[in-house]
């Protein structure tokens, strides 16, 4: 596949619209399959098949930062490391470097910043006014196990403080034990308790058990509003991999296909290469086309990703790399 355009368009468009979502159509559920060697060998194709001509892979690589959730999710955040994310994500690259790109007034910025709900009211206050949104993780994150209600009304209360977006994390054991009507109702109810935000789904897709179960759980999901589709929390063993990928972004394929309804994913966790990001790029380009190449449809979850992109293209600019410590985030 040829990757030969330049692809940096405004990084803000406006989000899609919500998903309305569907009744829980379980025959499709319960008749969905897939092919786990055809899916392994495909996946396996995607980085050899990436051939973007040296010119052309700086845009790919600007257009990779327009679409990551900056993030930091660890025990020992303070307010001061979330209001450098939130600098960082204000200016993920280096005015010397967008000069020399020819991209000093583009206004590229990361999608979104991502954090705990106790650290969203101070990246809100650090955002406001920038159009860049806050995305909150919610609902019992990482594990989901947390009471019913307390994960009601987590999600409410970041939504007070002002995150737009927030990411929740379903109840494995119900994808696990096939009780899709119970997955159904969750999401269905986290969707209500998120009001105006869009909600992003996490299936933590390494506890899933196989490749069919991704499938399933995606498309439930969707039926039961989600905005998103997301991989994992970054939390588990195994988060996005490719195959993973291929298989959510045909759920997300097949969903509109028979609602004419866009949803977006976002592959989360493992993704900490500048290469990484590209054939990311490349699949969601093969598997859903243009459209989904933008941040009302997909999103990148990472935190030292945008050190090494923005490494590159230092890189492509000079034939150097400077030394890490001058690509700081957080």
């Amino acid at each position: 596949m040829s990757m030969e355009s330049p692809i940096v368009d405004h990084p803000h468009p406006g989000l899609e619209a919500r998903n309305p979502g569907t009744a829980l159509e379980l025959d499709w559920v319960r008749d969905a399959r897939v092919n786990r060697s055809a899916v392994e060998r495909r996946a396996a194709t995607l980085p050899a098949r990436r051939t973007v001509k040296k010119q052309w892979q700086l845009a790919w690589l600007l257009k990779a930062v327009t679409l990551i959730d900056l993030t930091t999710l660890s025990g020992d955040d303070t307010p001061g490391r979330v209001r450098r994310l939130c600098d960082k994500a204000l200016h993920p690259v280096r005015a010397d470097l967008l000069e020399g790109l020819g991209m000093a007034d583009a206004g590229i910025t990361t999608a979104a910043v991502c954090v705990y709900h106790d650290m969203v009211p101070v990246a809100v206050e650090a955002l406001r006014g920038t159009g860049v949104p806050v995305a909150a993780v919610s609902a019992g994150f990482p594990a989901g196990l947390s009471p019913f209600e307390t994960r009601l009304e987590e999600i409410r209360r970041s939504v007070r403080a002002g995150a737009s977006e927030i990411d929740i994390v379903i109840s494995r054991r119900h994808v696990l034990t096939g009780d899709w009507q119970a997955l159904y109702d969750e999401v269905r109810a986290f969707r209500e308790a998120a009001g105006t935000a869009h909600l992003k789904a996490i299936l933590a897709t390494g506890e899933l058990g196989t490749l069919r179960n991704v499938y399933r759980a995606s498309l439930v999901a969707m039926m039961a509003g989600t905005d998103f589709v997301k991989t994992s929390t970054g939390k588990e063993s195994v988060n996005a991999t490719l195959p993973v990928g291929l298989v959510m972004a045909r759920s997300v394929r097949a969903y509109h296909e028979r609602t004419g309804v866009r949803v977006g994913f976002k592959p989360a966790g493992g993704l900490r290469t500048a290469k990484d990001a590209l054939t990311w790029l490349a699949m969601m380009r093969e598997e859903l086309g243009r459209r989904w190449l933008e941040p009302d449809l997909f999103r990148i979850g990472a935190s030292s990703l945008l050190a090494d992109i923005e490494r590159q293209l230092e890189h492509g600019l000079t034939g150097r790399y400077s030394a890490g410590f001058r690509h700081p985030v957080g």
